[in-house]
């Protein structure tokens, strides 16, 4: 890898999410040496996804360069790579560039979608965790329109303008909330010899209700707000199959769709070496102490989405979103500087900040820990928090310039199919 020798400690990040970047930042200036390495030479602002998949903001606008991120930091390293494999007795990793030993590492991988073993559904939905998904699912979304136009049969038409969203958390509410505004403000235009009124749009909860891990209060008013833009919104149902055209449910419903968008659930990337079920938890979350140290290794870290901390207040885990994360990675930096100075570590102890979730213009609900409110002023509240979050200042800028546009012109710019997606359904039998 071309990574020169130090007298500093090594300390392996692997990952560029949330966590990892927070911990970046948090060594910067410390005697060690940094060497951060990930599949994407870009940290991806996962929560404005969606709006990507919608046509409300560009990729580039919600993806920002680590190198960026991290420039001018000193004894800071970036390498394009897969990991393979971790030798835990050796201490060194194994990578699609090479192998590389290390004194630290922190494990900082994420989360993907997790299908639960449903090959079919797999196979022929969407999901949403990453910029190339976004663009695949927003092609996917304007071809299928596009070929509407061309059938003759109408059950067709309807399949192809038709949405199944599996999950009834922030990312499925906020993604239905947008295609509802798409139906109803940009379809009409963007296509008067189509019947866009026939398009609909689902959202299927396993669960008694939406936003489960909100209040309840959050979860009725934000399921009013998308019943009033035309969601229709499915509760104690869960989805069991899909062949590219049809939904099957565990009960007597089913849609005829060609867009299914599996948003039901997410597990731990996890990484040869370290996926024994001794240190393997629900998710496949690596097991670790309030320290961030894997079970049953004192030099091996993880955080985030892959590390699940067990405590009183959270016994399976903190939540896995953006907030643990960073306050987990900026916990470590200060625990790994303590831990080369030879001083003991301090554990960590997550400080919940809320939740909220948008559905739509004007609409969004958000619970803090002394106040829960929705409506307008929650929508504002949401867009401050998410533009503070964004890294760089032109990513905030283009962001924030995007929103005024849209909300002024009721539109969405990025409606683009940059590259056509064609699915090839595949139907496996049980």
């Amino acid at each position: 890898m071309n990574i020169p020798q130090s007298s500093f400690p090594r300390i392996i990040i692997i990952g560029g999410g949330f966590g990892g970047i927070a911990l970046a930042k948090k060594l910067s200036g410390k005697d060690v040496q940094v060497l951060l390495l990930d599949r994407h030479n870009y940290h991806t602002f996962q929560p404005l996804l969606y709006q990507v998949s919608t046509g409300g903001l560009e990729p580039d606008s919600i993806a920002y360069p680590i190198r960026k991120v991290l420039q001018g930091y000193p004894n800071f390293y970036f390498r394009l790579a897969e990991v393979m494999q971790i030798d835990t007795e050796k201490r060194r990793l194994e990578t699609n560039i090479g192998g590389i030993g290390y004194d630290y590492l922190v494990v900082a991988t994420g989360s993907e979608t997790n299908f639960f073993g449903n090959q079919n559904i797999q196979s022929n939905g969407m999901a949403m965790k990453t910029v190339p998904q976004s663009l695949n699912l927003r092609s996917l979304i304007l071809e299928n329109f596009e070929q509407a136009l061309l059938t003759d049969d109408l059950h067709e038409r309807d399949a192809l303008m038709n949405f199944v969203i599996v999950g009834g958390g922030p990312t499925g509410v906020e993604l239905a909330g947008a295609l509802a505004e798409i139906k109803k403000g940009i379809l009409p235009k963007d296509y008067p010899d189509l019947d866009t009124r026939r398009a609909q749009i689902n959202l299927v909860q396993g669960s008694d209700r939406i936003l489960p891990a909100m209040s309840e209060v959050a979860s009725a008013k934000a399921e009013r707000f998308l019943e009033k833009l035309g969601v229709n919104v499915w509760k104690n149902i869960r989805v069991s199959d899909y062949n590219g055209k049809r939904v099957t449910t565990d009960t007597d419903t089913k849609f005829e769709a060609c867009t299914l968008v599996w948003a039901a659930g997410v597990k731990a990337v996890s990484i040869k070496g370290l996926d024994a079920g001794d240190f393997i938890s629900r998710g496949s979350r690596l097991k670790v102490n309030h320290f961030h140290q894997v079970e049953g290794f004192e030099e091996i870290f993880a955080i985030g989405d892959v590390a699940q901390m067990e405590s009183e207040a959270f016994p399976h885990g903190h939540p896995m979103m953006a907030q643990p994360a960073i306050q987990q990675g900026e916990s470590l930096g200060e625990n790994l500087a303590r831990l080369v100075d030879e001083k003991p570590m301090k554990p960590f102890k997550y400080k919940d900040k809320g939740s909220m979730a948008t559905v739509g213009r004007n609409k969004a609900v958000v619970d803090l820990k002394k106040f829960k409110f929705q409506g307008v002023f929650a929508w504002y509240v949401w867009m401050f928090v998410h533009l503070y979050f964004l890294i760089g200042f032109r990513n905030r800028v283009v962001v924030f310039i995007n929103w005024v546009y849209n909300y002024i012109k009721f539109d969405r710019e990025a409606r683009l199919i940059i590259r056509p997606f064609k699915k090839e359904y595949q139907v496996s039998k049980k």
